[in-house]
């Protein structure tokens, strides 16, 4: 049998839950179980067959573990037993533990359409050997259909097409790729954009079923028309990976993800913590429960799960959601409430819009337009989200828009912001176009007062 003070089940989130334990309780012994012998970087994964070149290029290394003395145990956990503390592989050995983490991750949601287990239909696994076999038979095909218009269906359609001569089709329910994410006009630029790259774009429509033999060749819709394909990609979400949880008697909540409390520790057991995509998540907005799965929420859990083991140390305040892409190199990103929920949920909002360019002056090589627009309660001024479309430096400023939602900030906190800037590196501090939005803002909250 193994000892341990800490056992985690899992991968990403679970070496951050390990480091953030080391780090609060450096005499633990801390023991990390995984399947996988390689761990990807999930949000790189599109980028495998396109920018990267190959999974090998998008992995974590396990020298992380190594230098923070975590020891990793390659192997599959197939039991717990709660009351003996102990925790079954699938080879028959065991491991103690004082603390366990429950970092298991999410599996990729398969439709149940009539031909989707033919061969060279790819769910998106977090499985190296997996991801490597969809590259290699991507060398050979030349229409490749993608089914799901989200984040990750619009990824693989840019990230496929480079290096390639394919036809690539995407099909999306929804009137328009990006709504579950995206307001309405910021869906419709990135439809746009990657409308230019010569991906073909169908909203509105429905996969009725996979056809062909063994191997897929085309795609029947509802509208009974038919795609050719010789490669199909499933781009249509994840499920929370509990199974292990459930058998071991750990209460399940919204979407069949492990309850927990702000501290991250579940509801059924005090002895056992949970984070990452299967974890229960709350908005912070209404604490309700949400079905979102971040890498960013899940590695911010993990840190407050690790360090609160053996003493309450963090309280998760809830997900903000915050999203970030690229399109065709112009930068999508989200923080918080789109217009959409807000009204979805009946909230009276103020809205402040505001672009310039991403450096001063405007003239400048490379640079980019940038439009921001901002979202504030009528009532009482406080932010609750942002978009931003634009340049590289959106990834950062959507962080920043982050942190004033997460504070609460208001219109007028925001007005009086200090910006670093530099005309290389930012729009100029007249035009910022962060406190711009607002800027226009505090008049209309004012009116409302």
């Amino acid at each position: 049998m193994i000892q341990s003070d800490v056992l985690i089940l899992g991968g990403l989130s679970g070496i951050t839950a390990g480091i953030s334990c080391r780090r609060h309780y450096p005499d633990k012994k801390v023991v990390l179980v995984r399947k996988e012998g390689t761990i990807l970087i999930p949000c790189g994964i599109p980028y495998i067959y396109g920018t990267v070149g190959g999974p090998q290029y998008n992995v974590i290394p396990d020298g992380l573990l190594e230098s923070n003395d975590i020891q990793l145990v390659k192997n599959e956990a197939v039991d717990v037993d709660r009351e003996k503390k102990i925790v079954t592989l699938a080879d028959g050995e065991t491991i103690s533990y004082d603390k366990l983490v429950f970092a298991t991750g999410s599996l990729p949601a398969v439709p149940p359409i009539p031909g989707v287990d033919k061969k060279n239909v790819y769910p998106i696994r977090k499985d190296y050997h997996y991801l490597e076999d969809v590259f290699e038979e991507m060398k050979s095909v030349r229409d490749i259909v993608i089914i799901g218009g989200g984040f990750i269906g619009v990824e693989f359609a840019d990230e496929c097409r480079k290096g390639r001569d394919v036809n690539i089709t995407v099909v999306e329910a929804l009137p328009h790729c990006l709504q579950m994410a995206l307001d309405d006009e910021f869906c419709a630029e990135a439809q746009e954009k990657l409308s230019e790259t010569g991906v073909k774009i169908l909203v509105n429509t429905k996969v009725e079923s996979i056809i062909g033999d063994d191997a897929v060749s085309g795609v029947r819709l509802s509208d009974g028309n038919e795609l050719k394909a010789d490669m199909v990609i499933l781009g249509i979400g994840a499920k929370p990976n509990t199974s292990l949880a459930e058998k071991s008697g750990i209460e399940l909540g919204y979407n069949k993800a492990i309850r927990v409390d702000a501290h991250m520790q579940t509801y059924t057991d005090p002895n056992i913590f949970a984070c990452g995509d299967c974890a229960e998540k709350q908005s912070f907005f209404t604490g309700r429960p949400i079905n979102v799965m971040l890498a960013s929420i899940a590695t911010a859990e993990a840190r407050i799960a690790g360090a609160n083991l053996y003493s309450p140390v963090h309280h998760h305040t809830g997900a903000i959601s915050v999203f970030s892409s690229v399109v065709d190199g112009r930068a999508f990103a989200v923080a918080g409430l789109t217009e959409r929920q807000a009204k979805e949920y009946g909230m009276n909002i103020v809205i402040g819009r505001a672009q310039a360019p991403d450096t001063h002056p405007g003239g400048m090589p490379n640079s980019t337009m940038t439009k921001v627009k901002l979202m504030f309660a009528k009532e009482t001024g406080v932010i609750l989200g942002g978009s931003i479309s634009g340049g590289r430096s959106v990834g950062e400023m959507i962080n920043v828009v982050s942190a004033c939602i997460m504070h609460r900030m208001t219109a007028n906190d925001i007005v009086q912001f200090q910006m670093g800037t530099h005309p290389a590196l930012t729009s100029s501090p007249i035009v910022y176009p962060i406190v711009n939005a607002a800027c226009k803002a505090v008049l209309p909250i004012r009116n409302c007062q």
